[in-house]
């Protein structure tokens, strides 16, 4: 390689790998995304991203593999959690490649048309990551925050109150799915009363599925321990855990800030449990029950 130093000709290599390595990721996704016009998008991506491996491999001189990793994790995880979520990690983690591209040398002619793709697709994208899913996330918003404050409340209160893992288990299951079918009902009529194009029907099993998985987190250590205070902490990692990668989806998914978000769904989670904790050792204490 005679153009630039050793450090450029490795880091060529790198470009050179990330490309191919996206080639493969998008070419996956087009063929498994509904909608003709975005496989369209996708192909094309791919298409562009193959093409511009091949103009680092004429400075490479050398075939570059893809990170079966990266293909793998990426498609995994769009096909788990939509695909406007795995595109958009790929692309905040691949971001500061692409800026990298800006500082090279003008020697390296045909970057200037590699910047204007990766821009290009970024435009391409912004049109393609629509998915019916992310119109719900204000059902699964409700059906979160609702489980969370409110099951925190009641693990916390019955914790103090009844003093025995099992009847804390039996419970708050059966508080918690009493909660997350009236929070689908609520869900539905909402959004049938709200003329914003949404299924209501949708919006209630996103509400009602969002708060029973939660709430079957919440109590998984009082079903597998003994100890009610071990139990009650565990409940609370869960719920920060819960709350964590929530708001990093939608922060990822919508662009959005995420300390915010997540440092306002803890405090008002924490501060209902503690407030229903100190309610339910008063309970206890007021009425003199032992279990």
């Amino acid at each position: 390689m005679k153009k630039g130093s050793d450090f450029e000709a490795r880091q060529l290599a790198v470009f050179q790998k990330n490309e191919i390595t996206e080639h493969y990721i998008y070419k996956n996704l087009s063929a498994r995304v509904s909608g003709v016009k975005n496989r369209r998008i996708l192909f094309q991506i791919a298409d562009d991203e193959m093409r511009h491996y091949n103009v680092w491999k004429t400075y490479t001189r050398k075939d570059v593999s893809p990170s079966r990793f990266k293909v793998w994790f990426y498609t995994l995880i769009s096909l788990v959690f939509g695909f406007t979520f795995g595109i958009k990690l790929m692309e905040n983690a691949e971001k500061n490649a692409h800026d990298i591209y800006s500082r090279i040398p003008g020697s390296f002619t045909e970057i200037n048309g590699i910047i204007r793709d990766e821009e290009e697709h970024e435009q391409a994208l912004l049109v393609l990551l629509d998915e019916e899913r992310l119109k719900y996330t204000g059902s699964i918003v409700l059906g979160l925050n609702d489980a969370l404050v409110e099951l925190m409340g009641v693990l916390a209160g019955l914790t103090f109150a009844l003093q025995n893992t099992a009847l804390v288990a039996l419970t708050a299951s059966i508080t918690g799915v009493a909660a997350a079918l009236s929070m689908a009902a609520s869900g539905y009529l909402s959004t049938k009363s709200d003329p914003g194009g949404k299924n209501p029907f949708i919006a209630a099993l996103y509400t009602g599925v969002a708060y029973v998985i939660t709430v079957l987190l919440l109590i998984a250590p009082y079903l597998f321990l003994t100890d009610l205070y071990i139990c009650l902490a565990l409940a609370f990692v869960v719920a920060v855990c819960i709350i964590g990668f929530f708001n990093f989806y939608i922060s990822v998914a919508r662009d959005l800030p995420f300390k915010g978000r997540f440092f306002e769904m803890v405090g008002l989670s924490f501060t209902v449990a503690a407030l229903s904790f100190l309610a339910g050792y008063a309970i206890r204490f007021a009425f003199g029950i032992v279990i």
